[in-house]
């Protein structure tokens, strides 16, 4: 496996740091239970960065989980720091197609709890699907998702995360 942790810097979008930790899964692969498997290795690849880190951006789900309880949750919690899910796929709950437009969005929600967002970061692209984790509210949860995707449905954090991880894996060690 391999976890990147990339800082952005919010204003300007650049990469300021990515540190990646490779590692084995000491876990097997379990759907719904991806944090048990991911978090070990996510938080040694957050504690090698040097930079202070404000808020985690997780690729997965927060609370818009079967348990409740998703990988932004977990991490969260065991670094302390706030943090949110922006997933790709729509995972649990249900939602109503927001409008075509940047910034539209509908409640992810299950028997009429409401556990996240289906968000447009891009005009007539599909939604990706918000959800907190741990001390960030989802007003400010979906902010910082449209802040960090002016170009690209994914958030910056997510998609330089992704790029780094998959450069490395196909490097030889």
């Amino acid at each position: 496996m391999c976890a990147a942790a990339v800082v952005i810097e919010l204003e300007t979008l650049e990469v300021r740091e990515t540190s990646l930790c490779f590692g084995e899964a000491a876990f097997p692969y379990v759907p719904g239970l991806l944090a048990f498997r991911e978090v070990p290795i996510l938080t040694e690849a957050l504690a090698r960065l040097a930079s202070d880190v404000e808020v985690l951006v997780c690729d997965g789900y927060g609370i818009a989980h079967p348990r409740r309880f998703g990988l932004a949750c977990h991490v969260g919690v065991v670094t302390g720091l706030p943090s949110f899910g922006v997933a790709k796929t729509p995972f649990t709950a249900g939602f109503v197609e927001p409008e075509a437009g940047r910034g539209s969005w509908s409640p992810l929600s299950e028997e009429g709890e409401v556990l996240g967002r289906a968000l447009r970061t891009q005009n007539e692209v599909k939604p990706v699907f918000v959800s907190v984790g741990h001390r960030i509210g989802l007003d400010q949860a979906c902010e910082l998702t449209l802040a960090l995707s002016p170009r690209y449905r994914i958030p910056e954090a997510v998609r330089q995360a992704d790029i780094a991880s998959r450069r490395a894996l196909r490097l030889p060690r």
